[in-house]
């Protein structure tokens, strides 16, 4: 008798533990001069999609909103959100949501004094939010991504032109209504990546512009140009 209870004791906690996928949920951030974030929520079971629907108050700048706000909540407030959009799929039953963040508690970068390269620094904390989807669903991304990207995999992620770019990769494995899936992606040019705690670090080559700004020989040119300037101003006044 005790090894019957002990069995149906076991078989109920897997069952606790063994949740049906009702959703891929993945997260593609890709990184440049801005941050372009895309969620998508791809094989959404048929009640759950027809249940965000009806009753979510899931709107275009719902998920981005609550970013910021909880960004804002810590005292990150460089920080803000545009061009959201969101569209609902039904023949698919997905969920495809994007917008772009921006803000120095985002994203920043500095000069490379020796090489003079662009070095970015770009945050990766605000994946980890709560939303509540419908009353009965919910997301815990800081759940899902609260490792550091730090212990992510980096790879090398090729995109719809076949380009190779180097990035972050996750996928959640622990138990979850939903297969959670997480992408930072990077220039095609970023070099020296690596990332400490939640901040990606990598470099890219200064672009002509960057080199004529931070050349010597643009002030030295403009020098000259203001000298000219001045020696032909007097000639006209004589």
């Amino acid at each position: 008798m005790q090894k019957l209870v002990m069995v149906y004791l076991l078989f109920a906690l897997l069952a606790t533990l063994i949740l049906p996928i009702r959703a891929s949920v993945t997260i593609q951030t890709s990184i440049d001069q801005n941050v372009h974030v895309v969620f998508d929520f791809v094989n959404v079971n048929s009640t759950v999609y027809e249940e965000i629907k009806r009753e979510s108050s899931l709107d275009r700048s719902t998920i981005p909103k609550t970013i910021v706000d909880k960004l804002k909540q810590r005292n990150l407030t460089h920080v803000a959100y545009y061009d959201p959009t969101l569209t609902f799929n039904d023949s698919g039953k997905s969920i495809h949501v994007t917008f772009y963040l921006s803000g120095l508690d985002v994203l920043n970068f500095t000069f490379s004094k020796a090489t003079m390269a662009k070095v970015y620094y770009v945050r990766t904390d605000w994946r980890k939010f709560h939303l509540n989807v419908t009353t009965r669903f919910s997301l815990n991304f800081t759940k899902y991504f609260g490792t550091p990207v730090a212990q992510w995999q980096k790879i090398n992620y090729t995109d719809s032109e076949k380009k190779m770019h180097p990035a972050y990769y996750y996928n959640y494995t622990g138990p979850s209504p939903f297969d959670p899936l997480c992408y930072f992606i990077l220039p095609i040019t970023g070099t020296n990546v690596r990332a400490v705690k939640d901040t990606i670090i990598f470099e890219v080559p200064p672009s002509l512009e960057d080199r004529l700004l931070n050349s010597p020989f643009l002030v030295v040119g403009a020098i000259i140009v203001v000298n000219i300037a001045i020696f032909l101003y007097r000639r006209v006044r004589k």
